[in-house]
């Protein structure tokens, strides 16, 4: 009889590969949730052992000082002496903080409805009624999607201020309410519903707002959760259309506060940082299943 060569376990090798992909993924998580988890921790310090951990770095020294001893910051994550002084001067002692954390909400939370709203009826449009320009508009809205906010920034100035818009809300929400990212992607969505569910619901005497609202939107509704989860959070973060729209900081969100609290404060930074953080994670707990139903939702429907 021939020698035979061992044959590699594929079941084996298999393992192996899954048990490097995981050690992968969790490096990864660990690298993005590293910043949070120091965040909220060091939200709990006192502000004296805040500042012997960290304040020498922004200290009055050259960039050569500073160099040498942010190698030697003292990183902690659990603090010696829980504390909820700097959430008392955030949320109770400081009302700018709350103001701004409240001009976040009354700017992001219209956004995000009325921006779904319009793509709900855009994209409902878009995948039902044939036209012989629905191909250029469709087009026309990719160009606009891929384009950096900063290109239309200009413009969007030039139209607020000719409707006398500037300085208030209106100039930021009206120009987001009709934003290109969700009509596209919705689009894409309802498209691969099959049109014999549109025919049975006619048949059974159904209009078209009967067919969109019973129909459209019940299947689609992952699709919309998610959406909505990536507006929201996208505007929750915006900071360049307040400062250029809304020069009184009265009207300015959180976001853009966050960037102008004063160095000294280290501990107050981390304290508002975490309260900023609290409703994108609360809608990301709240809305995973939506988020996954979402993302894997095109492949879903098949005509």
């Amino acid at each position: 009889m021939g020698l035979r060569l061992p044959i590699p376990d594929k079941k084996r090798r298999g393992k192996m590969f899954d048990i490097i992909v995981l050690i992968f993924i969790l490096l990864v998580a660990v690298l993005f949730l590293f910043p949070t988890v120091v965040t909220i921790a060091n939200s709990f310090m006192t502000s004296n052992e805040i500042t012997a951990n960290y304040g020498a770095m922004f200290s009055n020294m050259t960039e050569k000082q500073k160099t040498f001893i942010s190698s030697n910051v003292n990183l902690k994550l659990i603090p010696d002496k829980v504390t909820f002084d700097q959430y008392k001067a955030v949320l109770i002692q400081n009302s700018d903080y709350l103001i701004k954390f409240w001009n976040s909400v009354i700017l992001t939370v219209p956004i995000t409805v009325f921006q779904m709203l319009v793509a709900i009826l855009t994209s409902y449009g878009f995948s039902r009624y044939p036209n012989k320009f629905k191909g250029i508009i469709f087009f026309a809205y990719i160009i606009l999607m891929i384009m950096p906010y900063q290109v239309t920034l200009v413009p969007n100035f030039l139209v607020a201020d000719k409707f006398g818009m500037l300085e208030t809300r209106k100039a930021i929400i009206l120009p987001a309410i009709f934003s290109p990212f969700s009509i596209f992607l919705l689009t894409k969505v309802m498209r691969r519903i099959p049109i014999s569910y549109v025919e049975a619901a006619k048949l059974d005497g159904a209009g078209e707002f009967k067919i969109l609202t019973k129909i459209y939107v019940p299947l689609c509704k992952g699709a919309i959760a998610s959406i909505a989860m990536l507006v929201f959070i996208d505007y929750w973060n915006m900071v360049e259309q307040p400062l250029v729209l809304m020069k009184e900081s009265t009207y300015h969100p959180l976001s853009v506060f966050l960037s102008q609290i004063n160095t000294g404060d280290i501990g107050l930074a981390f304290a508002v940082g975490t309260v900023y953080m609290i409703p994108t994670i609360l809608m990301f707990l709240y809305g995973e299943d939506y988020l996954v139903e979402g993302i894997t939702y095109s492949g879903g429907i098949k005509g």
